[in-house]
Protein backbone atom coordinates (compact mmCIF):
# COMPACT_ATOMS: atom_id res chain seq x y z
CA UNK A 1 0.00 0.00 0.00
CA UNK A 2 1.16 3.54 -0.74
CA UNK A 3 3.14 5.51 1.87
CA UNK A 4 1.93 9.02 0.96
CA UNK A 5 -0.44 10.53 1.55
CA UNK A 6 -1.62 8.46 4.51
CA UNK A 7 -5.17 7.26 3.94
CA UNK A 8 -7.77 7.47 6.68
CA UNK A 9 -9.15 4.22 8.07
CA UNK A 10 -11.27 2.20 5.62
CA UNK A 11 -10.48 4.54 2.71
CA UNK A 12 -8.59 1.78 0.91
CA UNK A 13 -7.82 -1.93 1.01
CA UNK A 14 -4.70 -3.89 0.16
CA UNK A 15 -4.94 -7.64 -0.43
CA UNK A 16 -2.13 -10.19 -0.85
CA UNK A 17 -2.86 -13.75 -2.00
CA UNK A 18 -0.29 -16.56 -1.92
CA UNK A 19 -0.55 -19.65 -4.12
CA UNK A 20 1.35 -22.92 -4.42
CA UNK A 21 2.85 -23.92 -7.76
CA UNK A 22 2.29 -27.64 -8.26
CA UNK A 23 2.59 -30.26 -10.99
CA UNK A 24 -0.55 -30.44 -13.12
CA UNK A 25 -0.88 -34.20 -12.73
CA UNK A 26 0.68 -35.28 -9.42
CA UNK A 27 0.13 -31.96 -7.59
CA UNK A 28 3.62 -32.20 -6.09
CA UNK A 29 5.14 -28.80 -5.32
CA UNK A 30 7.21 -27.38 -8.18
CA UNK A 31 9.95 -24.88 -7.21
CA UNK A 32 9.74 -22.81 -10.40
CA UNK A 33 8.58 -19.37 -9.25
CA UNK A 34 11.81 -17.88 -10.60
CA UNK A 35 10.98 -19.23 -14.07
CA UNK A 36 7.49 -17.80 -13.85
CA UNK A 37 8.75 -14.42 -12.65
CA UNK A 38 11.88 -14.55 -14.85
CA UNK A 39 14.13 -14.17 -11.80
CA UNK A 40 12.52 -10.84 -10.83
CA UNK A 41 11.13 -10.29 -7.35
CA UNK A 42 8.24 -8.21 -8.72
CA UNK A 43 6.24 -8.24 -11.96
CA UNK A 44 4.16 -5.17 -12.78
CA UNK A 45 0.66 -5.99 -14.04
CA UNK A 46 -0.86 -2.53 -13.90
CA UNK A 47 -3.12 -2.35 -10.84
CA UNK A 48 -1.83 -5.78 -9.75
CA UNK A 49 1.61 -7.19 -9.10
CA UNK A 50 3.15 -10.64 -8.89
CA UNK A 51 6.04 -11.29 -6.55
CA UNK A 52 8.15 -14.02 -5.04
CA UNK A 53 8.08 -15.40 -1.53
CA UNK A 54 10.88 -17.01 0.47
CA UNK A 55 10.39 -20.41 -1.21
CA UNK A 56 10.38 -21.23 -4.90
CA UNK A 57 7.02 -22.99 -5.07
CA UNK A 58 5.07 -19.88 -4.03
CA UNK A 59 3.87 -16.81 -5.92
CA UNK A 60 2.05 -13.83 -4.44
CA UNK A 61 -0.50 -11.55 -6.08
CA UNK A 62 -1.35 -8.10 -4.71
CA UNK A 63 -3.09 -4.92 -5.68
CA UNK A 64 -0.24 -2.42 -5.83
CA UNK A 65 -2.30 0.60 -4.74
CA UNK A 66 -5.06 0.70 -2.11
CA UNK A 67 -8.42 -0.12 -3.67
CA UNK A 68 -11.45 1.93 -2.57
CA UNK A 69 -13.66 -1.20 -2.52
CA UNK A 70 -13.10 -4.94 -2.24
CA UNK A 71 -15.66 -6.09 -4.82
CA UNK A 72 -13.71 -5.33 -8.02
CA UNK A 73 -10.61 -6.98 -6.58
CA UNK A 74 -12.19 -10.44 -6.75
CA UNK A 75 -12.46 -10.22 -10.54
CA UNK A 76 -8.99 -8.72 -10.82
CA UNK A 77 -7.34 -11.44 -8.76
CA UNK A 78 -9.16 -14.13 -10.71
CA UNK A 79 -7.66 -12.65 -13.88
CA UNK A 80 -4.19 -12.93 -12.33
CA UNK A 81 -4.83 -16.58 -11.48
CA UNK A 82 -5.91 -17.28 -15.04
CA UNK A 83 -2.90 -15.47 -16.53
CA UNK A 84 -0.41 -17.36 -14.36
CA UNK A 85 -2.06 -20.70 -15.04
CA UNK A 86 -1.69 -20.04 -18.77
CA UNK A 87 2.04 -19.39 -18.28
CA UNK A 88 2.46 -22.46 -16.07
CA UNK A 89 0.64 -24.87 -18.39
CA UNK A 90 3.58 -25.38 -20.81
CA UNK A 91 5.77 -26.07 -17.76
CA UNK A 92 3.46 -28.86 -16.62
CA UNK A 93 2.38 -26.80 -13.63
CA UNK A 94 -0.65 -25.04 -12.18
CA UNK A 95 -1.67 -23.05 -9.10
CA UNK A 96 -3.24 -24.83 -6.14
CA UNK A 97 -5.28 -23.03 -3.47
CA UNK A 98 -5.54 -23.74 0.24
CA UNK A 99 -3.60 -22.85 3.36
CA UNK A 100 -1.07 -25.70 3.14
CA UNK A 101 0.10 -28.30 0.68
CA UNK A 102 -1.46 -31.49 2.04
CA UNK A 103 1.50 -33.81 1.51
CA UNK A 104 4.56 -31.64 0.98
CA UNK A 105 7.64 -32.72 2.93
CA UNK A 106 9.24 -29.35 3.75
CA UNK A 107 12.42 -30.97 5.08
CA UNK A 108 13.10 -32.52 1.68
CA UNK A 109 11.27 -30.28 -0.80
CA UNK A 110 12.00 -26.72 0.33
CA UNK A 111 13.94 -24.57 -2.13
CA UNK A 112 14.70 -20.97 -1.16
CA UNK A 113 14.45 -18.02 -3.52
CA UNK A 114 18.01 -17.39 -4.74
CA UNK A 115 17.73 -14.11 -6.66
CA UNK A 116 16.88 -10.60 -5.41
CA UNK A 117 17.21 -10.25 -1.62
CA UNK A 118 18.48 -13.82 -1.34
CA UNK A 119 20.81 -12.86 1.53
CA UNK A 120 17.79 -11.87 3.64
CA UNK A 121 16.16 -15.23 3.02
CA UNK A 122 19.35 -17.09 3.85
CA UNK A 123 19.69 -15.17 7.11
CA UNK A 124 16.08 -15.87 8.03
CA UNK A 125 16.50 -19.56 7.18
CA UNK A 126 19.71 -19.80 9.22
CA UNK A 127 17.93 -18.47 12.31
CA UNK A 128 14.45 -19.99 11.99
CA UNK A 129 14.89 -23.02 9.68
CA UNK A 130 12.47 -22.67 6.78
CA UNK A 131 12.36 -26.43 6.16
CA UNK A 132 9.28 -26.93 8.30
CA UNK A 133 5.53 -26.45 8.20
CA UNK A 134 4.75 -22.91 9.27
CA UNK A 135 7.65 -21.58 7.19
CA UNK A 136 7.93 -23.30 3.80
CA UNK A 137 4.43 -24.75 3.68
CA UNK A 138 1.88 -22.02 4.29
CA UNK A 139 -0.32 -19.86 2.09
CA UNK A 140 -2.37 -17.01 3.47
CA UNK A 141 -4.31 -13.93 2.53
CA UNK A 142 -3.04 -10.70 4.05
CA UNK A 143 -5.53 -7.87 4.46
CA UNK A 144 -4.03 -4.38 4.77
CA UNK A 145 -6.11 -1.61 6.33
CA UNK A 146 -4.83 1.99 6.41
CA UNK A 147 -4.65 4.44 9.29
CA UNK A 148 -3.81 8.13 9.12
CA UNK A 149 -2.57 8.91 12.64
CA UNK A 150 -2.11 7.54 16.15
CA UNK A 151 -5.78 7.85 17.04
CA UNK A 152 -6.84 5.79 14.04
CA UNK A 153 -4.05 3.30 14.64
CA UNK A 154 -5.12 2.74 18.25
CA UNK A 155 -8.77 2.23 17.31
CA UNK A 156 -7.99 0.00 14.33
CA UNK A 157 -5.48 -2.08 16.29
CA UNK A 158 -7.98 -2.63 19.11
CA UNK A 159 -10.70 -3.70 16.66
CA UNK A 160 -8.48 -6.06 14.68
CA UNK A 161 -7.08 -7.54 17.89
CA UNK A 162 -10.60 -8.57 18.98
CA UNK A 163 -11.47 -10.18 15.65
CA UNK A 164 -8.24 -12.12 15.10
CA UNK A 165 -9.15 -15.05 17.38
CA UNK A 166 -12.26 -16.04 15.43
CA UNK A 167 -11.01 -15.54 11.87
CA UNK A 168 -9.90 -19.21 11.57
CA UNK A 169 -13.50 -20.20 12.32
CA UNK A 170 -14.51 -19.09 8.82
CA UNK A 171 -11.13 -19.17 7.06
CA UNK A 172 -9.55 -22.49 8.10
CA UNK A 173 -8.60 -24.44 4.97
CA UNK A 174 -5.69 -26.63 6.08
CA UNK A 175 -6.88 -29.80 7.83
CA UNK A 176 -4.36 -32.09 6.10
CA UNK A 177 -0.59 -32.19 6.61
CA UNK A 178 1.95 -34.89 5.78
CA UNK A 179 -0.80 -36.67 3.86
CA UNK A 180 -3.24 -37.15 6.76
CA UNK A 181 -5.64 -35.19 8.97
CA UNK A 182 -3.65 -33.29 11.57
CA UNK A 183 -6.39 -32.95 14.17
CA UNK A 184 -6.48 -29.19 13.56
CA UNK A 185 -8.82 -27.52 11.09
CA UNK A 186 -6.24 -24.75 10.63
CA UNK A 187 -2.96 -26.64 10.60
CA UNK A 188 -1.24 -23.71 8.91
CA UNK A 189 -1.92 -21.48 11.89
CA UNK A 190 -1.06 -24.23 14.36
CA UNK A 191 2.36 -24.55 12.71
CA UNK A 192 2.74 -20.79 12.31
CA UNK A 193 2.32 -20.31 16.06
CA UNK A 194 5.56 -22.20 16.76
CA UNK A 195 7.62 -21.46 13.63
CA UNK A 196 9.74 -18.68 15.17
CA UNK A 197 9.94 -20.06 18.72
CA UNK A 198 13.74 -19.59 18.72
CA UNK A 199 13.08 -15.87 19.30
CA UNK A 200 9.72 -15.77 21.13
CA UNK A 201 9.39 -11.98 21.09
CA UNK A 202 9.05 -12.10 17.29
CA UNK A 203 5.54 -13.55 17.61
CA UNK A 204 4.50 -13.16 21.24
CA UNK A 205 1.14 -14.87 21.76
CA UNK A 206 0.19 -14.30 18.10
CA UNK A 207 -2.56 -12.02 19.38
CA UNK A 208 -0.82 -8.64 19.82
CA UNK A 209 -0.89 -6.80 23.12
CA UNK A 210 -2.85 -3.56 23.37
CA UNK A 211 -0.97 -0.44 22.30
CA UNK A 212 -2.09 3.17 21.91
CA UNK A 213 0.41 4.76 19.56
CA UNK A 214 3.26 4.17 17.13
CA UNK A 215 5.82 5.24 19.73
CA UNK A 216 4.41 2.78 22.26
CA UNK A 217 4.42 -0.03 19.69
CA UNK A 218 8.01 0.65 18.70
CA UNK A 219 9.12 0.73 22.34
CA UNK A 220 7.13 -2.25 23.65
CA UNK A 221 7.07 -4.60 20.64
CA UNK A 222 9.65 -3.74 17.99
CA UNK A 223 12.61 -2.68 20.13
CA UNK A 224 12.60 -5.86 22.30
CA UNK A 225 12.23 -7.98 19.16
CA UNK A 226 15.24 -6.31 17.51
CA UNK A 227 17.23 -6.62 20.73
CA UNK A 228 16.47 -10.33 21.10
CA UNK A 229 17.38 -11.24 17.53
CA UNK A 230 20.52 -9.08 17.35
CA UNK A 231 22.93 -11.80 18.63
CA UNK A 232 21.69 -14.09 15.85
CA UNK A 233 21.60 -11.30 13.26
CA UNK A 234 24.81 -9.30 13.77
CA UNK A 235 24.51 -7.62 10.36
CA UNK A 236 21.02 -6.33 11.21
CA UNK A 237 19.51 -7.76 8.03
CA UNK A 238 16.28 -8.87 9.70
CA UNK A 239 15.76 -5.99 12.12
CA UNK A 240 12.83 -4.45 10.29
CA UNK A 241 9.12 -4.26 11.09
CA UNK A 242 8.29 -7.07 8.63
CA UNK A 243 10.09 -9.52 10.95
CA UNK A 244 7.14 -9.19 13.34
CA UNK A 245 5.14 -12.44 13.07
CA UNK A 246 2.08 -11.56 15.14
CA UNK A 247 -1.35 -12.22 13.70
CA UNK A 248 -1.69 -8.54 12.81
CA UNK A 249 1.29 -6.22 12.41
CA UNK A 250 1.53 -2.49 11.78
CA UNK A 251 3.45 -1.55 8.66
CA UNK A 252 4.35 1.99 9.68
CA UNK A 253 6.33 2.36 6.49
CA UNK A 254 3.04 2.47 4.62
CA UNK A 255 0.63 3.39 7.44
CA UNK A 256 -1.29 0.12 7.29
CA UNK A 257 -2.23 -2.69 9.66
CA UNK A 258 -1.67 -6.11 8.06
CA UNK A 259 -3.85 -9.08 9.10
CA UNK A 260 -2.12 -12.46 8.67
CA UNK A 261 -4.27 -15.21 10.17
CA UNK A 262 -6.49 -15.98 7.16
CA UNK A 263 -5.89 -19.21 5.22
CA UNK A 264 -6.14 -19.11 1.44
CA UNK A 265 -9.49 -20.29 0.08
CA UNK A 266 -10.54 -22.15 -3.09
CA UNK A 267 -10.94 -19.05 -5.28
CA UNK A 268 -10.48 -15.27 -5.03
CA UNK A 269 -14.23 -14.74 -4.65
CA UNK A 270 -14.12 -16.74 -1.41
CA UNK A 271 -10.96 -14.97 -0.21
CA UNK A 272 -12.46 -11.54 -0.81
CA UNK A 273 -15.78 -12.53 0.78
CA UNK A 274 -13.92 -13.35 3.99
CA UNK A 275 -12.00 -10.08 3.72
CA UNK A 276 -15.30 -8.21 3.27
CA UNK A 277 -16.91 -9.91 6.28
CA UNK A 278 -13.84 -9.29 8.43
CA UNK A 279 -13.49 -5.64 7.52
CA UNK A 280 -17.19 -4.99 8.11
CA UNK A 281 -16.88 -6.33 11.67
CA UNK A 282 -13.62 -4.45 12.22
CA UNK A 283 -15.32 -1.24 11.13
CA UNK A 284 -18.22 -1.83 13.52
CA UNK A 285 -15.74 -2.36 16.37
CA UNK A 286 -13.73 0.68 15.27
CA UNK A 287 -16.93 2.73 15.44
CA UNK A 288 -17.66 1.37 18.96
CA UNK A 289 -20.97 -0.13 17.84
CA UNK A 290 -20.95 -2.84 20.52
CA UNK A 291 -18.27 -1.71 22.98
CA UNK A 292 -16.16 1.39 23.67
CA UNK A 293 -12.47 1.57 22.86
CA UNK A 294 -11.37 1.36 26.49
CA UNK A 295 -13.20 -1.92 27.04
CA UNK A 296 -11.79 -3.35 23.81
CA UNK A 297 -8.25 -2.44 24.79
CA UNK A 298 -8.71 -3.91 28.28
CA UNK A 299 -9.42 -7.41 26.95
CA UNK A 300 -6.56 -9.65 28.10
CA UNK A 301 -4.22 -11.05 25.46
CA UNK A 302 -4.18 -14.52 27.00
CA UNK A 303 -8.00 -14.66 26.93
CA UNK A 304 -7.98 -13.81 23.22
CA UNK A 305 -5.21 -16.35 22.58
CA UNK A 306 -7.34 -19.05 24.22
CA UNK A 307 -10.17 -18.34 21.78
CA UNK A 308 -7.72 -18.30 18.86
CA UNK A 309 -6.33 -21.74 19.66
CA UNK A 310 -9.84 -23.18 20.04
CA UNK A 311 -10.74 -21.85 16.58
CA UNK A 312 -7.48 -23.14 15.09
CA UNK A 313 -8.40 -26.60 16.33
CA UNK A 314 -12.16 -26.72 15.79
CA UNK A 315 -12.94 -23.78 13.45
CA UNK A 316 -16.66 -23.01 13.41
CA UNK A 317 -17.38 -25.63 16.09
CA UNK A 318 -15.02 -24.06 18.62
CA UNK A 319 -16.73 -23.42 21.95
CA UNK A 320 -16.47 -19.84 23.17
CA UNK A 321 -17.51 -19.45 26.81
CA UNK A 322 -15.90 -16.10 27.58
CA UNK A 323 -18.98 -13.98 28.22
CA UNK A 324 -16.94 -10.79 28.46
CA UNK A 325 -15.42 -11.34 25.03
CA UNK A 326 -18.81 -12.12 23.50
CA UNK A 327 -20.24 -8.95 25.03
CA UNK A 328 -17.54 -6.87 23.33
CA UNK A 329 -18.81 -8.25 20.00
CA UNK A 330 -22.45 -7.58 20.80
CA UNK A 331 -23.40 -11.26 21.16
CA UNK A 332 -26.44 -11.64 23.43
CA UNK A 333 -25.53 -14.96 25.06
CA UNK A 334 -22.85 -16.07 27.53
CA UNK A 335 -21.52 -18.94 25.40
CA UNK A 336 -21.75 -20.15 21.81
CA UNK A 337 -19.93 -21.89 19.00
CA UNK A 338 -17.74 -19.72 16.79
CA UNK A 339 -20.00 -20.32 13.78
CA UNK A 340 -22.99 -18.91 15.69
CA UNK A 341 -20.94 -15.85 16.62
CA UNK A 342 -20.10 -15.28 12.96
CA UNK A 343 -23.76 -15.53 11.96
CA UNK A 344 -24.53 -12.84 14.51
CA UNK A 345 -21.69 -10.63 13.29
CA UNK A 346 -22.57 -10.90 9.60
CA UNK A 347 -26.25 -10.22 10.33
CA UNK A 348 -25.54 -7.17 12.49
CA UNK A 349 -22.54 -5.83 10.55
CA UNK A 350 -23.10 -7.00 6.96
CA UNK A 351 -20.26 -6.70 4.43
CA UNK A 352 -20.14 -3.83 1.98
CA UNK A 353 -22.17 -4.18 -1.20
CA UNK A 354 -19.27 -3.76 -3.62
CA UNK A 355 -19.10 -7.48 -4.34
CA UNK A 356 -21.16 -10.64 -4.57
CA UNK A 357 -20.49 -11.87 -1.03
CA UNK A 358 -23.84 -13.47 -0.25
CA UNK A 359 -23.24 -16.86 -1.90
CA UNK A 360 -19.67 -17.53 -0.69
CA UNK A 361 -20.59 -16.51 2.85
CA UNK A 362 -23.73 -18.66 2.71
CA UNK A 363 -21.61 -21.68 1.77
CA UNK A 364 -19.14 -21.00 4.58
CA UNK A 365 -21.83 -20.46 7.22
CA UNK A 366 -24.02 -23.39 6.15
CA UNK A 367 -21.42 -25.98 5.09
CA UNK A 368 -18.48 -24.90 7.21
CA UNK A 369 -15.12 -23.41 6.31
CA UNK A 370 -13.14 -24.95 3.48
CA UNK A 371 -11.29 -27.22 5.91
CA UNK A 372 -14.56 -28.81 7.02
CA UNK A 373 -15.69 -29.27 3.41
CA UNK A 374 -12.35 -30.87 2.49
CA UNK A 375 -12.61 -33.39 5.33
CA UNK A 376 -16.18 -34.21 4.38
CA UNK A 377 -15.18 -34.75 0.75
CA UNK A 378 -12.27 -37.00 1.74
CA UNK A 379 -14.50 -39.34 3.71
CA UNK A 380 -13.62 -41.30 6.85
CA UNK A 381 -10.63 -43.32 5.61
CA UNK A 382 -8.71 -40.66 3.61
CA UNK A 383 -7.50 -42.99 0.81
CA UNK A 384 -4.59 -41.47 -1.19
CA UNK A 385 -6.52 -41.69 -4.46
CA UNK A 386 -9.44 -39.79 -2.94
CA UNK A 387 -7.07 -37.20 -1.51
CA UNK A 388 -5.62 -36.57 -4.97
CA UNK A 389 -9.12 -36.30 -6.48
CA UNK A 390 -10.26 -33.78 -3.88
CA UNK A 391 -7.27 -31.49 -4.35
CA UNK A 392 -7.55 -31.73 -8.13
CA UNK A 393 -11.12 -30.52 -7.65
CA UNK A 394 -9.83 -27.61 -5.59
CA UNK A 395 -7.47 -26.66 -8.42
CA UNK A 396 -10.45 -26.78 -10.79
CA UNK A 397 -12.39 -24.48 -8.44
CA UNK A 398 -9.52 -22.01 -8.52
CA UNK A 399 -9.35 -22.08 -12.29
CA UNK A 400 -13.11 -21.64 -12.66
CA UNK A 401 -13.50 -19.14 -9.83
CA UNK A 402 -16.15 -21.16 -8.01
CA UNK A 403 -16.79 -22.40 -4.49
CA UNK A 404 -15.98 -25.94 -3.34
CA UNK A 405 -19.36 -27.28 -2.20
CA UNK A 406 -20.83 -30.59 -1.14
Amino acid sequence: MSTAPALPAFAGYGIELEYMIVARDTLAVMPIADKLLQDASDVDRGPFGWSNEIVLHLVEFKNVRPAPALGPLATGFQAQVNAVNQLLHPLGARLMPGGMHPWMDPAAETRLWSHDHASLYRAYDRIFDCRQHGQANLQSMHVNLPFADDDEFARLHAAVRLLLPILPAIAASSPIADGAPSGQLDTRMAAYCTAVRRVPSVIGEVIPDTVGSRAEYEARILAPMYHDIAPLDPQGELQHEWLNARGAIPRFERNALEIRVIDMQECPQADLAIAAAATAVIRALYDSRWSPLGMQQACATDALAKVLHACIRDAERAKIDDAGYLRLLGFPGRACEAGDLWRHLIETAPPDRSGNWREPLRVILEQGPLARRILRALGPDYPPARRHTVFLALCACLEAGRMFVD
